[in-house]
């Protein structure tokens, strides 16, 4: 009696441990669902109330695209979120059907087996052609970025600490100089609408302040839909010039030139920062670009004193 008793309170506490496993296990995947869901969620209303060209307050996703380059990173980065979500339910269901199938209880009487040869094929052979597909799609893409085609127009950047210095060699040599607008100027209405002025001034149309950090004094004025030639170095130390919505990021090294291009589709205001650490006014370095049509610039060009480049000195600045 005293035995059979016991194998039944051995089967009561089995029943009981299964049905809190299944709790647990139900309770996990629901709280996945719950979190996948806020953050799709959270995700798709950053992208619907975004602006282009400028982060978003408390926004999940990449600024949206203005370029080819910018596109084509995008689709990548959804590309390896796909496969690395496979991969993570993968791991989590081979995870918990492991802690099931070999839990103590169901196999009182572990294992002995150390290989499997099957098994350790499987886990060498799927990891490299996972990395083979990346690598066929990203190495293609880091090429094409790398290769600068035949441009229309060539820019000199130069970061300074802190603040970056554009000039324009196929325009007459038009250059300026971009800092970041005091942060008091966006709290003094008075300030504020000087700062507005004088751009308005710089640029040749009205033109407004639209991001605390992010605004500067000039801004960098391109052509919409021209293939652009950025020529990139540093007056003292390292830099980075990054404009997110253009898919750039490129660094800028004293006594080096690096080189990168890119091509805007549309017009607008588009914002960037220093992303390499370059020393205590880091922080406030941003890169501020407007894309205009090609008339706007032209016009612009003119008030600036420079003048349109002829096909026949494209060769003199390396384009």
């Amino acid at each position: 009696m005293c035995r059979f008793g016991d194998d039944r309170e051995f089967r009561a506490n089995g029943s009981r441990d299964k049905e809190s496993i299944v709790m647990n296990v139900k309770r996990l995947i629901a709280g996945l669902i719950a979190a996948i869901s806020a953050t799709f969620g959270m995700t798709a209303g950053a992208i619907a109330q975004g602006r282009i060209g400028q982060p978003t307050d408390k926004g999940l996703w990449l600024q949206e695209a203005a370029s080819e380059q910018a596109q084509r990173i995008g689709d990548f980065n959804e590309l390896l979120l796909w496969i690395i979500a496979v991969i993570t339910v993968f791991v989590f269901a081979l995870m918990f059907y492991v802690m099931w199938r070999f839990r103590e209880k169901a196999n009182p009487v572990p294992s002995k087996v150390s290989h499997n040869t099957f098994i350790e094929i499987v886990w060498t052979v799927v990891p490299i052609i996972i990395l083979v597909v990346i690598g066929v799609i990203s190495l293609p893409l880091l090429y094409w970025q790398d290769q600068v085609p035949e441009t229309d127009m060539a820019i000199n950047i130069t970061g300074n600490q802190w603040n970056w210095t554009y000039s324009y060699p196929d325009h007459g040599d038009v250059e300026l100089t971009a800092n970041v607008i005091p942060d008091a100027t966006f709290t003094n209405a008075s300030a504020r609408q000087a700062a507005e002025a004088e751009l308005s001034s710089f640029l040749g149309w009205p033109a407004s302040l639209n991001s605390r950090l992010l605004d500067t004094d000039y801004r960098l004025v391109l052509p919409v839909n021209t293939k652009i030639k950025v020529q990139l170095t540093a007056s003292d130390v390292l830099h980075a010039w990054t404009v997110p919505a253009f898919g750039v990021k490129l660094d800028a090294v004293p006594g080096r030139l690096n080189e990168t291009w890119f091509e805007v589709n549309q017009t607008g205001i588009f914002y960037g920062q220093c992303s390499e650490l370059c020393g205590k006014d880091h922080a406030f370095m941003p890169i501020a670009v407007e894309v205009v049509s090609k008339q706007d610039f032209a016009r612009w060009v003119a008030l600036q004193g420079g003048t349109m480049t002829a096909e026949a000195d494209a060769q003199s600045v390396g384009r």
